[in-house]
């Protein structure tokens, strides 16, 4: 299947700047309980349908696979580089990483000098099946290719036909984790973005119930500043991995913060 060519994706990378930028009217920003952008229709709606026919089964092994059951079940791909990334995503991934895109976001968030990760360290694919889940948490700080710090998650649902009851609606927190203050659907062609540090608690903690022929699927992607985070949004100063609500806000190592390069 063709990829979008050079002149068409920059002018859906535009479009989508536009939206992020508030130029267009789609999206709607939030600053409480922290920072987050929802904006629906993001892609045009062929390249997200593209995106999701091109999406890699569960079944075909090209995934590392969580299993803490209390905490974390799902899959994420493994991609070392933008080679490894399946036809059509990667025109929305090379347009999430785009200059235009970038400044878009750190525009919005208030983020100067906001970078990709070319490495995917942790970004890729991700894919929950039905009794999969993700417990409260706030993420890594810490980018080890790049000794950078890590300062947004952007989203992509690509979940169509989605169903309440199937539930895995993206839930945020309040700056201790306790309580759920806002559920987002995964809507399919939904784009979140949101500012991730030590206070913005996110997850979906209730085992999902997707069909087996609609996995909960989304791409996700982190963004890094060399500056680093803000005093008020630290609780660990330290490179830390994800904190974990149920583990009494240590990783699933029972630590606070951790070894890195």
């Amino acid at each position: 299947m063709a990829g979008v060519s050079q002149t068409n994706l920059k002018i859906i990378a535009q479009d989508c700047v536009d939206k992020i930028s508030g130029e267009k009217a789609e999206g709607e920003f939030f600053n409480e309980p922290f920072k987050h952008l929802v904006i629906d229709n993001f892609l045009p709606a062929e390249l997200a349908d593209q995106c999701l026919d091109s999406f890699p089964s569960v079944a075909d092994g090209e995934w590392d696979q969580s299993n803490d059951e209390d905490i974390e079940v799902k899959y994420r791909s493994r991609w070392q580089s933008e080679f490894d990334i399946p036809e059509n995503i990667v025109d929305v991934v090379r347009l999430m990483n785009s200059a235009p895109f970038l400044r878009a976001m750190g525009e919005k968030f208030g983020i100067p000098k906001i970078v990709p990760d070319p490495y995917f360290a942790g970004g890729g694919l991700n894919v929950s099946v039905k009794g999969g889940l993700l417990g409260a948490h706030v993420d890594g700080n810490y980018h080890d290719p790049t000794g950078l710090n890590r300062r947004l998650n952007a989203l992509i649902y690509l979940n169509p036909e989605w169903k309440p009851e199937w539930g895995g609606a993206f839930g945020i927190y309040d700056s201790e984790g306790q309580e759920c203050v806002k559920k987002i659907a995964p809507l399919h062609n939904r784009l979140i973005i949101f500012d991730t540090h030590d206070y913005s608690f996110h997850g979906f903690p209730e085992a999902i119930n997707f069909p087996d022929e609609h996995p909960r699927r989304s791409i996700i992607l982190y963004y890094y500043t060399k500056a680093a985070r803000p005093e008020s949004q630290t609780i660990v100063d330290k490179p830390h991995s994800a904190l974990w609500v149920k583990r009494g806000l240590k990783d699933k190592r029972g630590n606070t913060s951790r070894q890195f390069t």
